[in-house]
């Protein structure tokens, strides 16, 4: 097992669509056949000691997709949270969800309460859901509530604005993955992922297995972090 190992892996899961395309499919069959890598990577946060994995399930932008891919997308989320609930809490995983609740069904509300709740004494690994979620949103949320709690503007501080973003119980991510061939962050942990070391892989996100996560876990164990500063 590497021995750098990042406390905190966030991924951006990317390629879907164009996977089922590849195949002669519609674009929601390479979403339901990703469900199978998020079980690897999962695992494989596990085998390799990682505390936190962070996946962006579906962002805010997401939204405006044709109507179809979005209800099956969502339609996809709750059976998901139902049938992998079980192998979740076995494995020791407690479920968290990210990003805002106001425009989400109450169906899948309930769904993502459901997993939160009963996974909630995981304690092998925390898979935090970004599930309607962008970066620029949560900032804005974050000032909000920052501004309406009175302080004064010399007391807002680098520290203070973390504290008031829904990542606030977890350390900001080591290692951001980005499967697709893309290399961009895409609205995705924008604050947070200041001095992230970034993995880009053109594997589509469907066949992103275990094998592929302990490479980026390796490359990542590689890289020399100095958070700005000069090594001694």
């Amino acid at each position: 097992m590497t021995v750098n190992i990042p406390r905190h892996v966030a991924i951006i899961m990317d390629g879907n669509g164009r996977w089922a395309q590849q195949r002669g499919e519609e674009r929601i069959f390479g979403h339901a056949s990703a469900i199978e890598s998020v079980r690897e990577a999962v695992k494989g946060a596990i085998e390799h000691g990682v505390e936190y994995l962070t996946l962006y399930v579906f962002s805010t932008e997401n939204s405006g997709r044709p109507k179809e891919e979005v209800e099956g997308l969502m339609e996809l989320f709750c059976k998901c949270a139902n049938s992998e609930l079980e192998e979740l809490v076995k494995q020791g995983v407690r479920v968290k969800g990210i990003g805002s609740r106001s425009n989400l069904s109450m169906t899948v509300l309930e769904s993502l309460k459901d997993i939160e709740t009963k996974t909630y004494g995981g304690d092998k690994l925390t898979l935090i859901l970004a599930l309607n979620y962008s970066s620029r949103w949560e900032i804005t949320e974050a000032v909000k509530k920052i501004v309406g709690s009175g302080i004064e503007s010399r007391e807002i501080t680098v520290e203070r604005i973390s504290e008031a973003l829904s990542t606030s119980a977890c350390p900001d991510p080591d290692l951001i993955i980005r499967t697709g061939g893309e290399q961009r962050l895409s609205n995705f942990l924008l604050w947070q992922a200041a001095y992230s070391e970034l993995y880009f892989t053109d594997i589509l996100w469907p066949d992103f297995d275990r094998n592929e996560f302990s490479k980026a876990i390796d490359h990542y164990a590689g890289r020399e972090r100095r958070f700005g500063l000069v090594k001694q």
